[in-house]
């Protein structure tokens, strides 16, 4: 009889060193299979002191807005569904709005002694906000209504959010986690 734990070391043994052989040559082939890397200008002035530059490869996975068990969350604790954050007035203001499903949870959102809060995830600016001299703060507020959708703006001077940005939206004891700027 055999031993089981011997073949199985000969086994992983058989297949590291096959590995081993076969990685430099599939390195090789794909050197061969990527374009070059672009360099600058061949005069002595401009390479002084330069390096090649190269392109930074992005994720083929996709963002995902607000994941399914968030959307749950939110529609379980505070009675709201569809949230969204985009930037509006060529990105001046970014825009929160949420759609109301059960009034009754939701009012934290729409109460006006809540001070709400946009905080972006990688610039770490803290966004209010504004407002405005004779219409008062760009939010609405009063009673919610089941099935309406509700919005609030937040000041981007300076444009410190960027479409693609993760934010955190602050309303009181809400919090609203890694939602991406439109």
């Amino acid at each position: 009889m055999t031993n089981p734990s011997g073949i199985r070391t000969r086994l992983l043994a058989g297949m590291l060193a096959g590995g081993l052989v076969v990685w430099p040559a599939r390195a090789e082939s794909e050197k061969s299979a990527q374009p070059p890397l672009a360099t600058t200008a061949p005069n002595a002035a401009a390479t002084k002191g330069t390096t090649t530059s190269q392109t930074r490869k992005s994720s083929p996975y996709k963002p995902v807005k607000v994941t399914y068990r968030a959307k749950s969350r939110y529609l379980a604790a505070w009675g709201i569904d569809k949230l969204r954050v985009s930037r509006t007035a060529s990105g001046n203001l970014i825009r929160f709005s949420f759609r109301i499903v059960e009034p009754t949870q939701a009012t934290l959102l729409l109460d006006r002694k809540a001070t709400p809060y946009l905080v972006g995830q990688k610039s770490r600016a803290m966004l209010s906000i504004p407002v405005m001299e004779k219409i008062g703060p760009l939010r609405q507020s009063g009673a919610p209504k089941a099935g309406q959708e509700y919005w609030m703006t937040f000041s981007n001077k300076g444009n410190p959010i960027k479409p693609g940005d993760r934010v955190n939206v602050m309303i009181g004891q809400f919090h609203a986690d890694g939602l991406v700027v439109e």
